[in-house]
Order: structure tokens, then C-alpha cells, then sequence
């Protein structure tokens, strides 16, 4: 059954499914609905159009489907939408969309983020990602599946972050980071793959040595960025990992992180 603290507000409106939890002094809006299993600690706040999915976790002073902090921001009916299964750790903020993007703030499924991590106005997260402690993403940026980010890094608005890639602590990301990469500093530069992450992830060998094979030639053959792509895809093995590599870069606008003394 849903449990609810005598101290909590949940405004008229809102929409609780089975198993909700709602702990002391928290809020909860008119437009906002929970799924079921979704547990909401104390001190937190949810308003704003914002849909929740099940089995998520809202430790305490969370803060979700506040209006952005963005001044060009005029009341527009944006909203959040979070799946299922993420964890959400004390003094996260989400923002809800603008009107200068597609209205929605996106949080996938089996997410971690962890003590005070933002996500601004229209940020995309997929799933299995971890931003990790104050990580800062800027309006629009877009986070692919099992990326993570480092503790104290903050990415630039518009950046999109590639999918199994690795951002290092305190680092300051101002250009997409392309598929399977780790990039570090500030600002970021790629420093190789992620093969940790890419390794427990249980990769085969030969696609491991393909995307390191697309990494060397783009950013060691010394070709102007369309020609090496072209080159990945004449030489390289037509592995779903490969196009997702290729896709990203096709669309990149901000241009991609520099490597500097790659390892």
C-alpha cells in the first residue's frame, strides 16, 4: 500500500500508484504522478509536470521539476520525465524543459546520480549512466547509455556525451566526447578508450580492437575529420559499436574533445 508521513503536502492532483512512499515534510505538486514502488525521502520537493516511473529510489532534499535557470524562460508548459529503477542521491536537482529544445528534461532507467548533481533545462540522460558527486550539466547536454562522469566536471550546454564513455573528475567538457572514450581536464582532451569500462561491460576482443582501431584513425592519422571517417568506414568490420561511433560523429555540432598525448 502507498505510505504517506502525516507531515508531507501531496497536493490535489497528484497521482500515487501502489507502493509510493512519501516521507516527512516533502511535496509533492498537482501535475505530478509516481509509479509504483517509488520511494521519496524526506525534504524533498516534486512539482511541475513531471511523470515518475516505478522502483526509483529519492533520497532527501531532491529537488525535481523546478522552472530552469534560464532566463529566456517564460512559464511554457515544459515538463520531467523519469523512468524506472534510477537511485537519487541528497541535493539533486532536475529542472524541467523550455520551449527553445523539445519541453522535456529526460532521465532514463538505471540511472545512479549521486550527491549534488544537476541536470539543467532539456538534458537528456539515457540509461545505466552515473553522474557522480556535483557533476554539473548544462541546458541541453545529452548523456548516451552507460556513460559516466567523474565527481566536481561540468559539461558545456549543447555537448553530448557518447555512450560507454568516461569523464574523469573535475573535468570541464566544452566539446562532444565521442563514443567509448575516456577524456579528462579541463579543458577535457581524450586520453584513450574506456577500456575498463568497456571490459566489464563483457565487449568481445575483436570489438574492443575495432573501435581501438577507429580511435587511432581518427585521431592519429593525421586526416582532416571526414576523410578519417570515411576511412573507418572502407577498413573497418560493419559492427553495430562501429556505426554508433561513426552516427555520433556524423551529428556532432560542437565538435569533438582534442586528444592531446593519447595512452
Amino acid at each position: 500500500m502507498t505510505q504517506i508521513h502525516r507531515t508531507a503536502v501531496i497536493e490535489e492532483g497528484a497521482k500515487l500508484d501502489e507502493g509510493v512512499e512519501i516521507g516527512p515534510f516533502t511535496v509533492i505538486g498537482p501535475e505530478v504522478h509516481i509509479g509504483a514502488r517509488t520511494v521519496v525521502g524526506p525534504h524533498c520537493v516534486i512539482q511541475g509536470d513531471t511523470v515518475i516511473g516505478s522502483d526509483n529510489r529519492f533520497h532527501q532534499a531532491v529537488s525535481v521539476g523546478d522552472v530552469p535557470q534560464d532566463l529566456k524562460f517564460s512559464g511554457e508548459p515544459s515538463k520531467v520525465r523519469i523512468g524506472n529503477h534510477n537511485t537519487v542521491r541528497e541535493f539533486v536537482t532536475i529542472h524541467k524543459g523550455t520551449k527553445g529544445d523539445q519541453m522535456v528534461t529526460t532521465l532514463g532507467d538505471h540511472n545512479l546520480l549521486m550527491v549534488g548533481a544537476h541536470m539543467a533545462h532539456d538534458v537528456q540522460v539515457g540509461n545505466h549512466c552515473i553522474l557522480a558527486n556535483n557533476v554539473a550539466l548544462a541546458g541541453h547536454v545529452w548523456v548516451d547509455d552507460y556513460a559516466i562522469i567523474g565527481g566536481l566536471s561540468a559539461v558545456h550546454q549543447f555537448v553530448r556525451i557518447g555512450a560507454h564513455a568516461m569523464v574523469g573528475g573535475a573535468s570541464a567538457v566544452a566539446n562532444d566526447v565521442p563514443p567509448f572514450l575516456t577524456v579528462l581536464g579541463n579543458r577535457a582532451v581524450a586520453q584513450g578508450l574506456n577500456l575498463v569500462g568497456l571490459r566489464r561491460r563483457k565487449f568481445p576482443r575483436e570489438t574492443i580492437n575495432a573501435i581501438r582501431d577507429a580511435f587511432e584513425i581518427l585521431y592519429r592519422s593525421q586526416l582532416p575529420q571526414a576523410e578519417a571517417l570515411e576511412r573507418v568506414r572502407q577498413e573497418l568490420p560493419d559492427l553495430p559499436e562501429i556505426r554508433t561511433f561513426l552516427t555520433f560523429l556524423d551529428a556532432s555540432t560542437r565538435g569533438i574533445v582534442r586528444c592531446v598525448d593519447c595512452v
